[in-house]
């Protein structure tokens, strides 16, 4: 039993016994209903008062069954009220109090909104991939999910300003919206971006027509979760050696080789380089590159140049990665639309 329910059941068994007593002082002693109540509850507290009458011979035998059955009652009232104090209200004050500043402290994170299914797999990831992130959902039982996984989370209703600024919306990097409502990731989607104009804001949707109105909301990227588990069932069907590559590069634990997403500044050293002339100086291989003019080049040509804005999707060893930001002068992953 939780503390909640234990404290409602000890407040009403020791309203029920103050109220047996009262009736009970009545109906033997004849006497009124404030000496009938005080009497009672001088017995039931046991503070030791002179009786307010001389007590009958049917008088004291009640009492001592009102006695035996109400000190037991007070006592499991107040070890509930005392677990409701410590429990409840101040353990759930501490509890915010340091989720709140742990979340103050992040800055370049990712707020997730849902931790349904979809929401638990995408925090999973998030955690395996070393990002930070926050999780706000409504339900109490996804919050106890998110809590005993040992994530950072806020109980409430991601549409609302007030939680998502204390999400930190103004701060991070990006926001995924994976709630099981159409219509509530569309609000989701126009708080966030009202909030943060340049947020990258990723959403799921049940169908295209709803796909079309998170784009208008201001989403950059709608994921439709059963096409993509139908597409890649097809894939696994007709070419599972390539899936099975892919998700050794992408997903697979301790992996060596790793797929990267990273924006090129104007004070990158790789600005004006061939991608010929980038693999000999970094060693890394460009599978990709999205010009800046939005034309994206799959395979590019050896002898294409690379320039400031572009985005570049690469693949190299963990340490040649880690030494990328360095010869990208600053760049990170892309949150470009």
């Amino acid at each position: 039993m939780n503390w909640q329910r234990r404290l409602l059941r000890g407040i009403y068994v020791f309203t029920g016994i103050i109220a047996v007593g009262t009736g009970g002082f009545i109906a033997i002693e004849g006497w009124s209903f404030l000496d009938a109540l005080y009497m009672t509850v001088i017995t039931i507290t046991t503070v030791g008062y002179a009786e307010v009458h001389p007590l009958t011979s049917g008088g004291r035998i009640f009492s001592i069954f009102l006695i035996i059955g109400g000190v037991g009652g007070a006592l499991y009232a107040l070890t509930g009220i005392l677990q409701y104090i410590v429990e409840g209200h101040i353990g759930t004050t501490w509890g915010r109090r340091r989720m709140k500043a742990s979340i103050a402290k992040l800055g370049g994170h990712f707020i997730l909104c849902g931790y349904g299914r979809v929401g638990q797999e995408i925090a999973r990831t998030f955690k395996e991939e070393e990002a930070p992130f926050v999780i706000i959902d409504k339900s109490p039982e996804s919050i106890a999910q998110a809590e005993q996984t040992g994530y950072l989370y806020l109980q409430g209703d991601a549409t609302s300003d007030e939680v998502l600024r204390e999400a930190g919306i103004e701060q991070d990097r990006g926001l995924v919206a994976a709630v099981g409502s159409d219509a509530d990731n569309t609000y989701i989607t126009l708080s966030a971006r009202q909030l943060n104009s340049a947020l990258f804001i990723e959403t799921r949707a049940s169908s295209k027509e709803a796909g079309t109105k998170l784009k208008r909301a201001g989403a950059d990227r709608i994921v439709y979760p059963h096409n993509i588990g139908g597409r890649r069932m097809a894939m696994l069907a007709l070419r599972p050696a390539v899936v099975d590559f892919i998700d050794t590069v992408v997903w697979a634990h301790g992996r060596e080789m790793q797929l990267e997403n990273v924006d090129i500044s104007k004070n990158s050293s790789l600005v004006g380089l061939t991608r010929k002339a980038a693999r000999s100086k970094i060693g890394i291989t460009i599978l990709a590159m999205r010009k800046k003019s939005g034309k994206l080049l799959a395979n590019p040509p050896d002898e294409e140049t690379i320039e400031d804005g572009d985005q570049l999707i690469i693949i190299g060893t963990k340490k040649r990665l880690a030494s990328l930001e360095e010869a990208l002068g600053g760049g990170k992953p892309s949150r470009s639309k």
